[in-house]
């Protein structure tokens, strides 16, 4: 991009995901040796809300961009008033990390030939009919989006740069390049978030407990069904996710996850024809409390909801979140793990927040500073098809990655599984 003043909107600016990114750009701002410092210099940022914060809220989190912001309370199913303000606002980019439909927004920044940035895949339509698509939405989604990507030709645009997707997919690249003569047979996307209250006994029985919006996650965990790619094609388990378990190993550190649908699974495994799953485990509380309610739909639309923000109460546990590549004598693996406690003294986050607010900024940093063609990129096309420094960016503030070998192998997906209820 040229190096005129910089105007940046943020859609979904009063959500958990925002906050990180802000105090990550509010860190960036600050030092002179970060790749995008210049361009944040002197830049206008706009805020975008259906439900905004006041700007004391931001203050908090990012002072040395106060003067910088502007906040707006806007419905972002009105594309109209939204393309109207891209245009007069003179808007060079947008970071999406609002619940708002990505083809949509993706129409208005091309038509007008903003750059967009965004953390997931998201369409109202499915969401609003969800019964129509239960058990398949994320696939769905996937399939629209695939619909309409090509004729998007007017911007340059990373979609899904996050914790996962995104970071776990430069994560994979990253670890294959480091062996260019062996194709592991299968990539397994691993997550192991085991964030909860420092204070248990202060815990609801009946709460769900989530660093992710509760609602959204519950959505995930029941209304889809356990997707997994072999040979390029998506497929599916007749089973509850939270029904089934499967064994993921990284050196000294071991878990049972949910195989859950996945957008970075979908990119990678169709990129390089792998069988791949994403594999998460939640805190036990909130497994627990899943397993025992998730064939009672009444029972789960009842319970109490809560997300672990660190302002709320102090947390404890960790977030891991890597790639497990699976060869036929042996696995590699390379992860990230962050506690909340170390997340909160850097960036008053949560560590899951703050490890997905550093995939955006790397997508950023990448459109501002890299001349990457137009086009509409996932995380693994971008580090395939144009040069760029993405892992540079990302390692900027996500630092310390684990990277081993297990010297022998717990099979594919469907070796390494168990029932819980019957295991």
């Amino acid at each position: 991009m040229n190096d005129r003043k910089l105007v940046l909107t943020i859609l979904g600016s009063a959500g958990g995901l925002a906050r990180s990114l802000l105090a990550l750009l509010n860190k960036a701002s600050l030092d002179q040796h970060d790749p995008i410092q210049q361009k944040l210099y002197n830049s206008t940022i706009h805020l975008i809300d259906y439900k905004q914060r006041p700007l004391d809220y931001y203050q908090r989190i990012c002072p040395n961009l106060i003067h910088q912001l502007t906040i707006h309370q806007m419905d972002l199913k009105d594309t109209i008033i939204l393309r109207n303000f891209l245009k007069e606002s003179h808007t060079a980019l947008v970071i999406d990390v609002s619940l708002a439909d990505s083809v949509e927004m993706l129409d208005c920044c091309n038509q007008l030939g903003v750059h967009y940035v965004n953390s997931a895949l998201e369409n109202i339509y499915i969401q609003d009919h969800a019964n129509d698509y239960k058990g398949f939405p994320l696939i769905e989604r996937l399939r629209f989006f695939e619909k309409y990507k090509q004729d998007y030709t007017n911007l340059k645009a990373i979609i899904c740069s996050g914790m996962n997707p995104g970071v776990v997919q430069w994560m994979a690249i990253e670890l294959m390049n480091h062996y260019p003569n062996e194709q592991p047979l299968a990539c397994l996307i691993v997550e192991h978030n085991s964030s909860f209250l420092k204070l248990q006994t202060a815990a609801n029985k009946n709460a769900v407990y989530t660093t992710k919006p509760p609602d959204r996650f519950l959505t995930t965990a029941i209304q889809n069904f356990p997707m997994f790619m072999q040979n390029r094609t998506p497929l599916f388990l007749n089973e509850q996710v939270y029904d089934l378990g499967f064994r993921a190993t990284l050196g000294d550190k071991q878990f049972h996850g949910c195989l859950l649908p996945n957008e970075a699974v979908y990119f990678l495994c169709k990129q390089y024809d792998m069988e791949g799953g994403y594999l998460y485990k939640v805190n036990d509380h909130t497994t627990s409390l899943i397993r025992e309610n998730v064939n009672h739909p009444d029972k789960i639309g009842k319970l109490d909801k809560t997300i672990l923000a660190p302002l709320l109460s102090p947390l404890d546990g960790e977030n891991l979140v890597g790639v497990l590549l699976i060869y036929p004598d042996k696995e590699r693996y390379m992860y990230h793990g962050l506690s909340n406690e170390g997340s909160m003294e850097r960036f008053n986050t949560n560590a899951a927040y703050f490890q997905a607010a550093s995939g955006l900024y790397a997508a950023l940093a990448v459109i501002l500073n890299d001349g990457i063609p137009n086009g509409v990129y996932s995380v693994d096309e971008l580090l395939l098809k144009t040069t760029n420094h993405y892992g540079q960016y990302l390692s900027c503030h996500l630092t310390d990655f684990v990277c081993g070998e297990n010297t022998q192998t717990d099979g594919l997906l469907l070796e390494r599984m168990k029932n819980p209820r019957t295991s």
